[in-house]
């Protein structure tokens, strides 16, 4: 019996090692400039500051991912972006899935105060992000992201409330 107390408590010695590593990587990453991997990061303060009219957001096209801070809270992370008719939208998926709804908080916080900052290609650009529900523009939006990434998001998906997509509009 106490052989195997023993190894229960090295066993969970050894568990607790990589355990303390991810959580002081995550708490790191919280204090940095930005998101990095799967975890959040702090602000997003590097990078010059976009004034002017909307640029042609083609340039997209390039880019896998942009970093996002809601300045509510003021967190950051890294997701997917596409353009269509001269707009900028993100999305959020697996939103009515168990995993979804612990893993994602981001898109419930940027319902409720979209300010938001993005930063692409090292500049940053104030924007509003205005969620979209339903209509048609949808099929055009869900046909740009189908072109770009293999993600699921169909307008059915985002009248259901699976996907949830926002616009990032100019503030």
């Amino acid at each position: 019996m106490k052989d195997v107390l023993r190894a229960l408590i090295v066993l969970g010695c050894l568990l607790l090692i990589p355990l303390t590593a991810v959580v002081t990587a995550a708490a790191k990453q919280r204090m940095s400039d930005g998101a990095k991997s799967f975890f959040s990061g702090g602000p997003l303060v590097a990078g010059d500051l976009h004034t002017g009219p909307d640029p042609d957001w083609s340039f997209l096209d390039d880019i896998q991912t942009i970093e996002l801070q809601l300045m509510d809270p003021p967190r950051s992370r890294r997701i997917w972006a596409t353009h269509h008719d001269g707009k900028l939208y993100v999305w959020s998926g697996y939103m009515s899935s168990t995993v979804g709804k612990i893993w994602k908080g981001w898109p419930g916080d940027a319902e409720r105060d979209g300010r938001a900052v993005l930063r692409m290609s090292g500049k940053r650009f104030e924007r509003q992000l205005h969620r979209i529900t339903e209509g048609d523009v949808l099929d055009g939006i869900t046909a740009a992201v189908a072109e770009k990434y293999p993600s699921r998001m169909t307008r059915a998906s985002v009248e259901s409330g699976s996907s949830w997509l926002f616009e990032a509009a100019p503030r």
